[in-house]
């Protein structure tokens, strides 16, 4: 009897300390007023109601955000959300301000964690606002694109631990991106500028904002595609789903001339986490380093890269290369990376299959999804790119360029034969339609550089 007694006190005693032991989550928001936050960018009414924060669109104004006046580094956030009209709208976090123009000075930039109801359904997505654009759209995790309810609640969850950027929404993976320009910043509420005096006053509500930054285990893998941004670097999570680098990063190791005799003695330059062809001593000509394969060859793959034009550069990604010791060049489909605005080859072929991220001179790369906030667009001369080919078992093969997907075909088709049929290619036999083959890097004479090329077998 003494012993159940005290089994019972003790069962009490640890129930009692646990409901008093302090809580690793700290609210933002006190359900009461806007203590702690500051409003930045455009003037968008924000208010209190019902314990909730209400953000009304407002014509002719900015985006306007609702900052939190401390920063935040490594955390996780929740808060629930819902939208009461189709409106954009979005999360920032390790956001910053400054570098704006004279309408606005201090204009908020960093990472977001977006809001969209719309048909494209991109909710969950990290949109780097007035930065960089989009860095994860829902296009890489299609899965994802139903996790938002746009009529109801809805709950998410920013995790930020490190370089390592994930989103959920209503338990949904929707986004991992690894990346390290802003560490540390605020976290903000958007109310996004409208450009129609008709979506004046939609409102979107936000209720339950908390976050942790104290005892933070990231969460377990959820398998989805991860983008990483670091320089020629491969995370543990991309080494777990099977990713592996093409190039080291360092040397000409898994190299080789197109010839398959040794990587060139020179026309080529390794420095500063960077693969470049140098420029050629005279225009139109090429240097004396020719194209370049990899050692090994690939029959179905995921392979993604970073590619930086200079003024004017012409080049090229081709994959199902067959090489040989005769072959000076390789011949095989080929990603496209070009100066549009600039090299003549961009009005050549047909329909603009020559342009960036094309399959050379047989398709042409589709027009963003979004035009307003094209990637494609938006990546100055002389700024990094993010290519990615995906060539799946059964035939099938994608483009990709800064998170949009530039092209999908099929080889072995009747149109894909057709294709050929009508390119410079017609006179190849087979062309393409190799089962495996090597990767390879264009030298056309102009300085193009390479890095973070990574490769999975598929």
């Amino acid at each position: 009897m003494k012993l159940k007694f005290t089994l019972v006190s003790l069962m009490l005693a640890t129930l009692a300390w646990s409901q008093k032991a302090p809580s690793d989550w700290v609210s933002l928001f006190n359900g009461k007023d806007l203590t702690g936050f500051k409003q930045l960018n455009g003037k968008a009414p924000y208010k209190v109601v019902n314990g909730e924060i209400v953000g009304t669109t407002k014509f002719g104004e900015p985006n306007s955000f609702l900052a939190t006046e401390k920063l935040y580094g490594d955390f996780v956030l929740e808060l629930d959300l819902k939208m009461f009209a189709n409106m954009n709208s979005g999360v920032q976090f390790r956001s910053i301000t400054g570098g704006g123009d004279a309408k606005i000075p201090d204009r908020v930039r960093g990472y977001q964690a977006e809001v969209d109801p719309s048909p494209r359904a991109w909710s969950g997505g990290i949109y780097d606002e007035a930065r960089r654009g989009w860095l994860y759209s829902l296009e890489n995790n299609p899965a994802a694109q139903k996790a938002f309810k746009p009529t109801d609640w809805n709950h998410y969850k920013i995790e930020c631990i490190g370089n390592n950027i994930r989103t959920w929404i209503n338990g949904v993976p929707c986004a991992y991106v690894i990346d390290d320009m802003t560490p540390e910043g605020f976290i903000a509420l958007q109310v996004h500028a409208i450009q129609n005096k008709d979506d004046e006053g939609k409102e979107i509500h936000w209720k339950n904002i908390r976050i942790k930054t104290k005892n933070l285990k990231p969460s377990p893998s959820d398998n989805i595609f991860v983008i990483n941004l670091l320089k020629n670097n491969l995370s543990e999570e991309e080494k777990r789903q099977g990713y592996s680098l093409l190039w080291d990063g360092n040397s000409s190791a898994g190299w080789l001339s197109a010839n398959l005799s040794p990587f060139p003695a020179g026309g080529w330059n390794i420095e500063n986490g960077e693969l470049s062809i140098r420029n050629a001593p005279e225009a139109g000509t090429r240097n004396d380093g020719g194209d370049i394969v990899t050692e090994k060859e690939f029959a179905a793959f995921d392979l993604q890269f970073e590619f930086k034009l200079t003024d004017s550069a012409n080049s090229g990604l081709k994959y199902y290369i067959v090489a040989s010791p005769d072959k000076k060049a390789g011949v095989g489909p080929e990603y496209q990376i070009l100066d549009d605005g600039k090299h003549p080859d961009a009005k050549m072929g047909a329909g603009g299959n020559r342009t960036m991220a094309s399959l050379y001179d047989l398709i042409p790369a589709a027009p963003s999804l979004d035009p307003k906030a094209s990637r494609r667009d938006r990546i100055p001369i002389g700024e990094w790119n993010r290519g990615r080919i995906i060539a799946y078992p059964n035939g099938k093969i994608e483009h990709w360029l800064n998170g949009w997907k530039m092209v999908e075909y099929q080889r072995g088709t009747p149109i894909f034969n057709a294709l050929v049929a009508r390119s410079k290619f017609a006179k190849e036999a087979n062309f393409g339609m190799a089962p495996k083959g090597r990767i390879l890097l264009q030298d056309h004479g102009d300085k193009v550089s390479f890095r973070s090329i990574k490769i999975k077998a598929l």
